[in-house]
C-alpha cells in the first residue's frame, strides 16, 4: 500500500512540474527569420534579445488566445490543489475510504489541460503574425 501512496505522491508532483513547466516556458515556437536572430514565442511573449508581450492578445480576435492562457493557468492552479487536498485527506480519512474528492480535482485539471490544448490545435496558425507565418511557410517547404 505504501508504494502505491508513494507512486500517486510522484504522479502529483510530475503532473504539477509538466504544468508549471508548459505554462512559463518562453520557446514554445522558435522561429530564425533570414538575417534576424531566433525569435521565441509563447502564450504571453515573443522574445529576442528583449521580451514584448504577444501582439493583439488583448483584442477580441484573439479570445482563443485568452482561453488558452487561462485553462492553462487553471489547470496548474488545480492540480496544485489536488495534491495538498490528497496529503490533507491522506492523514486525515480512515484507512480503506477513496480519494474522491482529490480524483475529482485531478480530473478536472486534465479536463482543463485538455480544453487547452485542443483550443491550442485549433488555433495554432492565428497565434504568429502574418511575417512570422510566412517564414515559417518557408522553412517547412
Amino acid at each position: 500500500m505504501l508504494i502505491i501512496l508513494a507512486f500517486i505522491i510522484l504522479f502529483h508532483l510530475a503532473a504539477a512540474i509538466l504544468l508549471f513547466v508548459a505554462t512559463i516556458h518562453n520557446a514554445w515556437w522558435v522561429v530564425s527569420p533570414a538575417g534576424r536572430d531566433a525569435l521565441y514565442v509563447d502564450l504571453w511573449y515573443s522574445c529576442n534579445t528583449t521580451c514584448y508581450p504577444v501582439e493583439n492578445s488583448h483584442s477580441v480576435s484573439a479570445a482563443y488566445l485568452q482561453a488558452v492562457q487561462a485553462a492553462i493557468i487553471l489547470a496548474t492552479i488545480l492540480c496544485c490543489v489536488s495534491f495538498f487536498v490528497f496529503m490533507l485527506q491522506l492523514f486525515s480519512i480512515k484507512q480503506g475510504e477513496r480519494f474522491i474528492f482529490t480524483a475529482i480535482i485531478q480530473l478536472l485539471a486534465s479536463l482543463c489541460v485538455m480544453i487547452s490544448v485542443s483550443i491550442y490545435t485549433a488555433e495554432n496558425k492565428n497565434f504568429h503574425l502574418f511575417s512570422l507565418k510566412e517564414t515559417l511557410a518557408l522553412r517547412s517547404q
